[in-house]
């Protein structure tokens, strides 16, 4: 995050409301293009993550104030999207819990606690993804140090290339958004910049551990009509089957997208198709003869 002032906002207080929501809206234009020109890094940064977790590893979230309640977001959206167990994503939060819901500002400083927090639940195949908009927040920092020093993948999402985050984690994502309309508010621009960030990283993860066929979401939890509708609109597109064939494959499949898929297309039971499921992604089941 540029500590610049930004000159298109030097008056904003004296501005229109409508001159105002033009300048945020410009600025927020630059921000998907600082975040397309990282898209290598946030490529490489996926397939290590995703290489971890295939091999039974976790991923972790680090982060201060808005950067910590942004990774908070993504971290929360991920179970019900995608039915994975919520251990297997999780956020380390300065302050901890009680900091999602209230400032706790000071506790970004308190390097001692990240490096505990660190030691406590992170081993050698995880991943940890550090989240500071100035690089600079002394938690986020030593935790990501002290994952490098137990043998963590580590990567560090900032707007400033070169600060200490961006020099500690093994993979570097900087977006540079330039200065925010409002001087050092993080939760602007360069909030923005991480939840774009995030939300890619995370959902190509999900993608390569083959939660997603075709672009559906094979492994979501139905658990309300909203939902359970959806699923068998999933079943219908993925298997190519009439509506009432995937109501019934859902109820055989006790309500999972990706079996009903496999009993529907394939024509078989339950128990065949996890049998046909078993250690195979569901587009190797589907094309298979």
């Amino acid at each position: 995050m540029s500590q610049d002032r930004l000159d298109a906002s030097l008056d904003i207080d004296r501005r229109s409301t409508l001159e105002i929501v033009h300048i945020i809206q410009e600025q927020d234009a630059l921000v998907a293009p600082a975040v397309a020109a990282e898209a290598e890094k946030i490529a490489h940064a996926v397939d290590e993550i995703a290489n971890r977790m295939h091999h039974g590893g976790r991923m972790f979230y680090v982060g201060a104030g808005t950067s910590g309640r942004i990774a908070m977001l993504d971290a929360a959206e991920l179970p019900p999207t995608f039915g994975i167990d919520h251990s297997l994503v999780r956020v380390i939060m300065a302050g901890g819990e009680h900091a999602f819901f209230a400032a706790a500002e000071g506790a970004e400083d308190d390097e001692d606690a990240a490096i505990a927090a660190i030691e406590q639940d992170v081993v050698a195949d995880d991943a940890v993804v550090g989240i500071a908009a100035s690089g600079t927040t002394p938690y986020t920092v030593a935790a990501i140090r002290k994952a490098n020093m137990i043998g963590a993948l580590t990567v560090g999402i900032t707007s400033i290339p070169g600060s200490p985050l961006a020099q500690e984690a093994d993979i570097a994502i900087t977006p540079e958004v330039g200065p925010e309309v409002i001087m050092g508010s993080s939760r602007m621009k360069s909030g923005t910049a991480q939840k774009l960030v995030l939300n890619t990283i995370s959902t190509a993860v999900m993608i390569r551990l083959g939660h997603v066929y075709s672009n559906l979401m094979i492994d979501m939890p139905a658990t309300n009509d909203k939902l359970r509708n959806r699923a068998v609109r999933m079943v219908e597109l993925a298997a190519d089957v009439p509506r009432a064939t995937a109501v019934q494959a859902l109820r055989d499949a006790s309500g999972s997208v990706r079996l009903a898929t496999v009993i529907a297309k394939k024509r078989v039971t339950a128990e065949e198709a996890k049998a046909l499921l078993r250690g195979r992604k569901l587009r190797e089941v589907l094309e298979s003869a």
